[in-house]
């Protein structure tokens, strides 16, 4: 089967999934392609790695157009999504309101479980947060740090740790078997990331590419956005 091929942030494979029916439906053609941190799919679009589409943050996106990797013309908002925390569905959730709190929940989890903490959005941000807290040097040997927040996850579901608790987007969240959202980051450590899609300059599908963008941001389809885990 002919498919359109995309690199995308994580946050996304989610919704992508849900669509992928309706997609093939409309255009005949399936999709592929890989879910991973914004900053090594980025890379891979410009060490020339075949891709019709590209779903990143809103900066990144703004760069490749600079870099002439996207066509700008073709740039679309899909939503924003705030980076979480999560927990296995049999453990307790946390409440964390100040960011007393999550110093406190990140004290006592035995193990935490977060993205890429130089190339993803979340891992990134996980990091500074760590830093901000006043915590990065007693909680390190507990960091769980995994290639992208969907494997972070599904590690974390299947953990043997008595107190775990991840952190990436909520998409990533939502979207896995296990484990349940709880909760954003507090006040002073939030982070709320605009995710946005392109068709690329290689494109060697871009009508189809850009009917995906279509799907991916229609009116018709905000409820399943918002059920991924994505806002508007």
């Amino acid at each position: 089967m002919t498919t359109v091929t995309i690199l995308s942030g994580g946050a996304a494979q989610g919704l992508v999934r849900g669509l992928s029916d309706a997609f093939k439906a409309q255009t005949g053609l399936g999709i592929d392609g890989e879910f991973g941190a914004v900053g090594i799919m980025a890379d891979k679009l410009r060490a020339r790695a075949p891709a019709d589409l590209v779903i990143l943050t809103q900066a990144l996106l703004a760069k490749l157009a600079e870099e002439k990797l996207v066509v700008p013309s073709s740039i679309t908002d899909v939503g924003r999504v705030v980076t979480a925390l999560a927990v296995r569905s049999r453990d307790p959730r946390v409440t964390v309101k100040i960011e007393a709190d999550l110093r406190d929940v990140l004290r006592s989890a035995d193990a935490i479980y977060v993205p890429d903490t130089k190339a993803s959005t979340a891992g990134q941000h996980f990091a500074k947060v760590l830093d901000q807290l006043g915590i990065a040097y007693e909680v390190a040997s507990r960091l769980k740090i995994f290639p992208n927040g969907a494997t972070a996850m599904r590690e974390l579901a299947a953990s043997t740790a008595a107190r775990p608790i991840g952190c990436t987007q909520a998409t990533e969240i939502i979207a896995t078997d296990g484990i349940a959202l709880s909760g954003a980051l507090p006040p002073g450590c939030e982070l709320v990331t605009m995710y946005t899609a392109g068709v690329t300059a290689s494109a060697a599908h871009p009508k189809e590419a850009a009917a995906l963008i279509a799907l991916l941001t229609d009116a018709d389809h905000e409820d399943l956005r918002q059920r991924a885990g994505f806002t508007g």
